[in-house]
């Protein structure tokens, strides 16, 4: 006979039970939708080199573009069941809100007001970035401190039209912004001498100067950072779910260079390895995925499609690209860098 003060306490632990037991896991409302689609909807820039961009055959690529592709990936298991949605910085946020897109990932800071009263969650950081500025060489500036009434080129609703309007009061340089809509506009204005200066993340300057510059060498990228630029991609609040599964596929693809997994051992790890981190990130140990409705080998899908952290980096704006940026912060944190991946486990 069960007593009468077990039964107090049964329904109380079965609703524990499924809280922590991984094969209870529910879908999510985002996850059962692009399910159905068969297809993510991922909001991407209107272009910028090495984070989202179409190539000369029309085909996104790009940092943002190889998040997307590897959510894809470990979802829907094919990383090229994606479309990409092009959205200026005003449009990105409305459509994310609107459900135009399922996920953000583009080039977007992560700041309080963004994170706290837009109805989003940031799921990981994918760089660490700053603003900095572009001048043409002739103006003979080499610190931003220089830039004393300027003009500068800025693109509106952007955390760097409000960072240039920051820095100018403290420093007392009356700089003059000069704004406009889209990324494209605010530095070809600099290229036609409409201003002094453009302004825009440190990442962006180098995509800017390197591919769109009439003659790169003759413009310079000053050494000062005047703001902290986390970007990474969004979700919409409301589905825990799947802002899981965003943020732990970013989590897996920079564990997986940690775990020195590539996409040209990835194969033979999988057969071979008697580690247990690498048998859980590659879905042949412990089953991760069961936890986010996934499969088991949703890790495995995501770094086999476009490769670890340090793969898609260097493929898209380090030494293996046009821009050729380094590391710097954007090292792992065992070598010197701020990336730093909760353990997958």
């Amino acid at each position: 006979m069960t007593h009468p003060l077990s039964r107090q306490w049964l329904a109380p632990a079965l609703l524990l039970c499924a809280a922590l037991w991984p094969g209870l896991a529910s879908a999510g409302k985002t996850l059962s939708t692009l399910q159905q689609r068969g297809q993510i909807l991922c909001g991407v820039s209107t272009g910028v080199a090495g984070f989202s961009a179409p190539d000369a055959k029309g085909q996104w690529q790009g940092l943002d573009v190889d998040i997307c592709r590897a959510v894809a990936a470990a979802t829907l298991g094919d990383a090229n069941k994606v479309r990409y949605v092009p959205l200026n910085a005003q449009q990105r946020f409305a459509a994310l809100k609107s459900s135009q897109v399922d996920l953000l990932s583009r080039n977007t800071s992560w700041t309080l007001s963004r994170d706290a009263s837009l109805g989003f969650h940031f799921t990981a950081i994918t760089f660490f970035d700053g603003q900095g500025f572009l001048v043409n060489k002739k103006y003979k500036v080499t610190q931003a401190k220089q830039l004393k009434n300027a003009q500068v080129c800025v693109q509106a609703g952007t955390t760097n039209e409000k960072n240039l309007a920051d820095f100018s009061r403290t420093h007392k340089l009356n700089i003059k912004p000069v704004v406009f809509d889209s990324f494209e506009a605010a530095f070809k204005a600099l290229f036609s001498g409409r201003c002094q200066a453009y302004t825009a993340d440190a990442s962006g300057l180098s995509s800017v100067r390197n591919k769109e510059a009439p003659r790169p060498d003759d413009y310079l990228i000053l050494p000062d950072l005047i703001s902290k630029e986390p970007l990474g991609p969004l979700v919409r609040r409301g589905d825990d779910e799947w802002f899981a599964i965003v943020k732990w596929t970013v989590f897996a693809l920079q564990e997986a260079e940690e775990l020195g997994i590539t996409r040209a051992n990835i194969e033979q790890l999988r057969k071979t390895s008697t580690d247990p981190a690498i048998q859980r990130l590659l879905g042949t140990g412990e089953d991760t995925g069961a936890m986010l409705g996934l499969k088991k080998d949703w890790a495995y899908r995501a770094i086999q499609a476009v490769g670890n952290y340090g793969e898609i980096f260097e493929r898209n704006v380090g030494a293996q690209s046009v821009l050729k940026l380094p590391r710097g912060p954007n090292r792992l944190w065992n070598q010197g860098g701020l990336i730093y991946p909760p353990p997958v486990r």
